[in-house]
């Protein structure tokens, strides 16, 4: 079964009444990595399966003990099946800032003020407790006849769990005032290289993380490193690769899948375009 399935260049949100949505999300297929466009914030509650979500500059991981809120914005989304033949299936909540700001301030004098932090990542990890594990519960319910959730209730819901995490988690529901603060565009390519440095993501997913079309990420790459994205990424790569080899003593083998490459092969190819000769060479030389 496959309802609401993230397909690539999914724009996700904007459902029903336009400020919040609850639905599910289950399907037999999950996507391998799919381009995400959040119309709105996003809370997942996984219930079968596994979800890593890619930002710019930060990616996390989410299994079936938590959940995570994801701010606005583009995003690569890899799900996985617990077992073969097993569904992927979640709970989803998409809502409005303007549902954030009203929240926030409704309820003053429960949440203290708070300065905005440095490098606030594009989303909040909870584990679920008692608590949350029923609050889910009555959510898996209420979807349970097929029918969507009426309006008011949906907000209704969303503001429970909203005040549950101000008085249990106030630490995290503060943060969630920065997350979908704007950052500068170079900033943003410099977090999303760095941080994506040793996976196998595309400059075209790069791009995308970044929310610029490929011609203008590949200007501006070039401006701030006066390099290619593709180059910049393989010397860095293999500068690691190097340094693996030789100070750490590792095998080629033991190495390439950690620098993000597929098969050993592929990367004895790209360590010989920079180095001039294979991995087991160049630790074999003075």
């Amino acid at each position: 079964m496959n309802e609401h399935a993230l397909d690539p260049h999914t724009s996700f949100g904007k459902q029903d009444e336009g400020d919040i949505s609850i639905l599910r999300y289950r399907t037999s297929t999950p996507a391998p990595r799919a381009k995400i466009m959040l119309q709105q914030n996003l809370i997942t509650f996984l219930l079968e399966g596994e979800k890593t979500v890619h930002f710019a500059g930060a990616q996390v991981t989410l299994k079936p003990h938590q959940f995570v809120m994801l701010a606005a914005g583009n995003c690569l989304m890899s799900e996985k099946a617990a077992a073969v033949n097993a569904d992927y299936h979640s709970i989803l909540i998409l809502f409005d800032n303007k549902l954030l700001a009203d929240f926030f301030n409704r309820h003053r004098a429960l949440l203290s003020q708070q300065t905005k932090v440095a490098d606030q990542p594009p989303f909040l990890l909870f584990e679920k407790d008692t608590f949350l594990l029923n609050f889910i519960h009555s959510l898996d319910c209420m979807l349970n006849d097929g029918q969507p959730i009426y309006h008011a209730l949906q907000k209704v819901k969303l503001e429970e769990l909203f005040l549950y995490l101000a008085v249990h988690y106030p630490g995290q529901i503060q943060q969630i005032r920065n997350m979908s603060a704007d950052a500068n565009e170079d900033l943003v390519i410099r977090q999303a290289v760095t941080s994506h440095m040793d996976s196998n993501i595309t400059v075209e997913e790069l791009a995308f993380l970044c929310n610029m079309s490929l011609s203008s990420f590949k200007r501006r790459f070039a401006r701030i490193y006066d390099n290619t994205p593709n180059r910049w990424l393989l010397e860095k790569r293999m500068e690691k690769a190097a340094k693996m080899l030789k100070q750490d003593k590792l095998k080629a083998s033991e190495i390439f899948y950690e620098l993000g490459y597929e098969n050993l092969s592929s990367f004895i190819q790209s360590f010989k375009q920079i180095y001039g000769k294979t991995p087991k060479q160049y630790q074999l030389a003075d």
